[in-house]
């Protein structure tokens, strides 16, 4: 029996002919093929006979990938060509930190209150303390970009797993399962990550622990609704009708058909992550012995008449950092849904 339904594609046909290749049409199955059109909801006999169908030998070629249309849509859009250069480049300056300023960016270094380029050794300025500016952006960074990532990997993978078996199994389950993402979506998402943080010392993981805590409900909630309308598909009760269990069903044939609006909102997630530990850092909740964006515009507001350069400057880094992943989540998601990218051609 082939370990799994695309194994069929080279499964060869009995015959005391010479032997033909099998192919199994994959725009019969799965809704990621054929330009992302769902076959789904259709009666047993139907479907059953559209499986058969598949199964039978074809010469016909096989309908464009619908995973290389939308990579090649994405790349082209301009949006997403400027949101990935602004967001190459800051990643660029947290790898380089070390290297570009050397020593820890919360010693003082200079005369407090350098104005930009007012120091040639000091283009940004320098804050209430003497300490660069360009240096803790640089570090700043690092702290942002590592809480945003880490915090959207943890929710990513509380929503999946919980709106995958939620969606799959339905009954009680599903009913447990979305009561308690639901009472999560009525808690004030950022009061409970200040909870959450202040039970012990803020660390930059205890942080990122839970701001990915928090944030699974909306991903949750969108997979459920995938998963309850792939079950229709074909391709789960070929799967079914091949003996496979319920794990391998959910991560390996229906996941990766339900995965394209879970990425396309990933960048975001990860935006929205940066933005909330901006905010604890802004009210001192931050980790105290790594800087970050959050703490230097913090650090700035009451002196922002007369040294405007100690808010802005962190400000512009923050908001160019958002500004890029929103780019990228939008062009992701013009190009994952087949609507909008014929629109769009």
């Amino acid at each position: 029996m082939p370990r799994s339904i695309r194994e069929l594609v080279s499964t060869p046909k009995a015959s005391s002919a010479p032997a033909e290749r099998t192919e199994l049409d994959n725009s019969s199955l799965s809704p990621l093929a054929g330009g992302g059109e769902r076959r789904c909801g259709l009666d047993l006999a139907t479907r059953v006979a559209r499986i058969a169908a598949a199964l039978r030998p074809s010469s016909s070629r096989r309908r464009p990938d619908a995973r290389r249309t939308a990579l090649r849509a994405f790349f082209r859009d301009p949006q997403v060509v400027v949101g990935l250069v602004l967001l190459t480049a800051i990643l660029g300056l947290a790898a380089a930190a070390d290297w570009l300023y050397l020593g820890d960016p919360l010693d003082t270094v200079a005369q407090p209150l350098l104005a930009p380029f007012e120091n040639p050794g000091y283009p940004l300025g320098t804050d209430s303390l003497g300490r660069d500016i360009a240096a803790g952006i640089a570090h700043g960074a690092r702290t942002s970009l590592f809480i945003g990532f880490v915090a959207t990997a943890i929710g990513l993978a509380l929503g999946v797993l919980i709106g995958g078996v939620g969606g799959y199994f339905g009954g009680w389950v599903d009913r447990l399962l979305l009561q308690l993402t639901e009472l999560l979506q009525a808690t004030p998402v950022f009061l409970l990550v200040v909870v959450i943080v202040a039970l012990d010392r803020p660390t930059t993981m205890r942080i990122s622990l839970a701001i990915g805590l928090t944030s699974w409900p909306i991903v949750a909630r969108l997979l459920r609704a995938e998963f309850r309308s792939l079950l229709q598909c074909d391709f789960v009760l070929a799967a079914r009708t091949q003996g496979f269990g319920d794990a391998r069903i959910i991560f390996r044939e229906i996941l990766p058909n339900a995965l394209p609006p879970i990425v396309a909102i990933a960048s975001m997630k990860v935006a929205t992550a940066i933005l909330l530990e901006s905010g604890l850092a802004f009210l001192g909740i931050g980790d105290a012995n790594r800087i970050s964006w959050g703490s230097m515009i913090g650090d700035g507001r009451e002196l922002l008449r007369t040294a405007w350069h100690l808010t802005v400057e962190p400000g512009l880094a923050l908001t160019a950092t958002i500004l890029s992943l929103n780019l990228i989540g939008d062009g992701l998601n013009d190009a994952l849904n087949p609507r909008l990218r014929g629109e769009s051609e």
